[in-house]
């Protein structure tokens, strides 16, 4: 597969990309400098780390603040918070999520050391804040089945994508299990997307790829490289829902890894052979 550069954007660590089928647009934010982008436009310049976003329903983006839930308005670019999360540590920091297919938006926190697990997994659905799991280290990719029946989760350092059996009336996740485990040699586990046909695509960290697996078998299907060492997140769009977007990061990189991947924080697209997940709306 042919992979192409969208975005020389020299990203610190991009990340959360999301498709806006109706509007035909690529949202996805740069965390650590604080900026939303619109394709390949900056959307947004915020004074404090975004770790995620999905689209509204009303046509704005709902986004994972550092430490709670806001709505950003796509044409002024004002920013009103709807929600928080008083209960988080200072030193954490909410990082990946993204919308069920009933509307809530479900992000995970982080130590920003990124050393102790004292992260969780929430939901919200726009009024109550739900806290789903706890004790975790770096809350990264999220997935669903197509029936919508599995829920897929990545905590980076465990180096596992674990299914829950997910209820969609009610958003909680029940009967833990390892579907994946991701070998050292491949990079580290962190944004994640899933396909029609339920095979999951995973970007690593530190693996310059991204990754198709079948999680009901546990098996690696295909390997795609990315000329950048941190390939961080991917999710389908295009008319088509065939061409898998592919934030990455700069974050961390010595020279010569620099020099090795000069298109490090790049944004990338590889049209495949199969139908995309779409992005869920917020509301």
């Amino acid at each position: 597969m042919n992979i192409e550069l969208l975005l020389d954007a020299k990203a610190s660590l991009g990340e959360g990309p999301a498709w806006d089928a109706k509007t035909q647009t690529l949202y996805w934010v740069d965390i650590l400098e604080k900026r939303v982008y619109a394709g390949t436009k900056i959307l947004a310049q915020l004074d404090d780390y975004i770790g995620c976003l999905a689209p509204r329903k009303n046509g704005n983006l709902v986004l994972g603040t550092r430490s709670g839930f806001a709505d950003l308005n796509v044409d002024t670019g004002q920013l009103t918070v709807l929600a928080s999360l008083d209960s988080e540590l200072p030193t954490n920091r909410i990082n990946d999520g993204k919308c069920d297919p009933a509307g809530r938006f479900l992000a995970g926190t982080m130590d920003m050391n990124e050393t102790d697990p004292n992260g969780a997994l929430y939901s919200f659905d726009g009024k109550q804040i739900t806290r789903l799991l706890d004790g975790i280290t770096i809350s990264n990719g999220l997935a669903w089945s197509p029936d919508h029946k599995t829920f897929y989760y990545i905590d980076t350092p465990t180096r596992e994508v674990k299914a829950f059996d997910y209820d969609l009336s009610t958003g909680q996740i029940a009967n833990p299990r390892v579907a994946i485990h991701v070998p050292d040699s491949l990079g580290w586990p962190d944004g994640m997307t899933s396909d029609a046909d339920g095979n999951l695509w995973i970007a690593l960290w530190g693996g310059a790829q991204v990754t198709k697996w079948n999680p009901n078998a546990g098996k690696l299907l295909e390997q795609i490289a990315v000329p950048a060492l941190h390939t961080s997140a991917c999710v389908f769009g295009g008319k088509d829902m065939n061409e898998l977007h592919i934030t990455s990061a700069r974050k961390g990189m010595s020279e010569a890894d620099l020099k090795k991947f000069p298109l490090s924080g790049g944004l990338f697209k590889v049209v495949t052979d199969v139908t995309g997940m779409p992005t869920f709306k917020f509301g």
